[in-house]
């Protein structure tokens, strides 16, 4: 595995975004997914591209075919070199409203390993009879197959993060994943996967180095059925609601749902936040000032100028002495 650059304090939010730039791979991206996304076209609810645009309409990035936000390669680089927690973010995204984007109370594959990737939403609902023969009927005039947990595997795309809204079902549920599947989704992806609900074999899963999000542990002989509902739509996963596109952070504090409008801001107050932090430890290190004379910032008009040039700047010739 190719080892990344390291992140340095010195680099500036702006050196994080420079290489932003749209690169000719993604045309290639692009045409892969479109075989994809027309298999959506028998589902129960999806996104016409004319409506995931409008639901998306601050997405400052490209678009996968069909509409859903692509956050870029490079992006999801920096949030991983960086290491952001669900903790750190979370600020950022209540200060513009977006109060339900959180969920806790998860069981982790490995313990302590982060999951970060783009949104692909599946949605499933219990099986009824006349829901599933209106399924295969819209199907059938559209000379498809209805969409199963399988296809919907194969759509994704590499960084993709698949969020399975299982609603909440163990016992008696359709488990989205084994070990064999879940293999293929962390070689397609290069991510994992979150599920609301079962999954199985979960020891083989964590062999493979892949993290995974789920609710319980399900046995074999226990599964049920459940059907495809819905793919990239909104969904609610216990107090999170979800977009397709969004950047989703994973770790011990459970998952948390990024907006793409705001996934730059959140990168660059993370930076701006932790650099408070190390000049404000810096200080205490000293043993020269009181907490109330530093803490949440100096209250001397010299110390508070050499804290916001080292916020603005991150050069160490800033901290204090």
């Amino acid at each position: 595995m190719m080892k990344r650059k390291r992140f340095t304090w010195k680099t500036t939010f702006l050196d994080c975004i420079k290489q932003l730039a749209i690169h000719s791979y993604i045309l290639c991206t692009l045409l892969m997914a479109t075989t994809f996304y027309k298999t959506t076209s028998a589902q129960v609810h999806t996104f016409t591209e004319e409506q995931m645009n409008a639901f998306t309409e601050l997405n400052p990035y490209g678009r996968f075919p069909g509409g859903r936000p692509m956050i870029p390669d490079e992006i999801l680089d920096t949030v991983r070199e960086l290491e952001i927690q669900v903790i750190e973010a979370i600020g950022t995204l209540r200060s513009h409203n977006y109060n339900y984007q959180y969920e806790a109370g998860w069981k982790t594959l490995i313990p302590g390993k982060k999951l970060i990737g783009r949104a692909f939403t599946v949605q499933f609902m219990p099986p009824r009879p006349d829901v599933e023969a209106g399924i295969q009927s819209i199907a059938a005039r559209n000379n498809s197959t209805s969409v199963n947990k399988s296809n919907t595997i194969d759509m994704l795309q590499k960084n993709d993060l698949v969020v399975v809204d299982l609603y909440g079902k163990i016992e008696g549920g359709h488990p989205y994943v084994g070990d064999k599947l879940a293999y293929y989704i962390w070689k397609t992806t290069g991510t994992g996967l979150i599920v609301d609900g079962g999954i199985y074999y979960i020891e083989n899963m964590a062999r493979s180095g892949m993290q995974a999000f789920y609710r319980e542990t399900q046995m074999i002989g226990n599964t049920g059925r459940a059907i495809v509902s819905g793919v990239n739509i909104p969904i609610q996963i216990g107090d999170a609601v979800i977009m397709p596109g969004d950047l989703v952070i994973g770790d011990e504090d459970g998952i948390l749902a990024i907006p793409p409008n705001l996934v730059s801001e959140v990168i660059a107050t993370v930076i701006r936040n932790r650099r408070r932090d190390v000049w404000i430890k810096k200080a205490f290190d000293l043993g020269k000032y009181t907490s109330g004379e530093i803490y949440s910032r100096p209250r001397d008009p010299l110390l508070l100028q050499q804290f916001n040039d080292y916020l603005d700047t991150g050069d160490p010739k800033f901290l204090p002495e």
